[in-house]
């Protein structure tokens, strides 16, 4: 796929074009700033965009603003940002912009290349990919409808958030694939998703308004 990447971090820069180049990627734009990831992004339309929150001049939220800047002015553009630290604050924000094509992760996830690689794919192909320590965060001051789902449902539904599969799933919770259809078609249910929706569509809807309510 193609992607264009922006951190200040020349150093953390090449590593991620050498990690996503190795599998298989096109970078087709490398920046260090917000505004110069708006114009990469908006020229290049890559199937994806991988975002420092902290970028010049202040370091504190310039990448987070470019990333929705972008939503703003293209709808469809995918973004996965990348943060030192949990600011549930930032992934709200990110979630606005849209209920497809996003994710969050902790900079150190990076080095779990297979888990990061993943994120990367599942976020290009229009679903989330969202931190656990920033799955857990949010989860932790929701109300409704986390409290129409029952313990198991809430493991799955976390991992759902993160991007899994429903194989991964299964095998995370030591379960059968079809224990985690039944429970993801209850997750639904409880969510007031029609099942007319695509399946893909309403997964991506499911973790949003897991995440958004309350």
């Amino acid at each position: 796929m193609r992607i264009v990447l922006a951190d200040d971090s020349v150093l953390l820069r090449e590593g991620l074009q050498l990690l996503l180049a190795e599998a298989g990627h096109e970078i087709v734009g490398a920046v260090g700033d917000g505004p110069a990831l708006v114009a990469a992004t908006l020229e290049q339309r890559p199937d994806l965009a991988v975002v420092d929150v902290r970028m010049p001049p202040s370091h504190t939220d310039e990448g987070l603003r470019a990333a929705v800047a972008v939503r703003t002015e293209w709808p469809e553009a995918r973004l996965l940002v990348l943060s030192q630290y949990v600011e549930v604050s930032y992934a709200d924000e990110l979630l606005a912009t849209g209920e497809q094509g996003v994710g969050y992760l902790l900079k150190d996830r990076v080095t779990e290349v297979r888990e990061f690689l993943g994120a990367v794919e599942a976020v290009a192909a229009g679903g989330t990919a969202l931190d656990p320590l920033v799955v857990r965060q949010l989860m932790n001051r929701r109300a409704d409808p986390i409290a129409r789902l029952t313990p198991r449902e809430r493991e799955v539904m976390t991992l759902m958030a993160e991007g899994r599969s429903n194989a991964s799933i299964a095998e995370a919770l030591v379960v059968t694939l079809g224990a985690v259809e039944k429970h993801t078609q209850r997750i639904f249910a409880k969510l007031d998703l029609a099942p007319d929706d695509d399946s893909a569509h309403r997964r991506v809807l499911a973790v949003v308004r897991f995440l958004a309510a309350g």
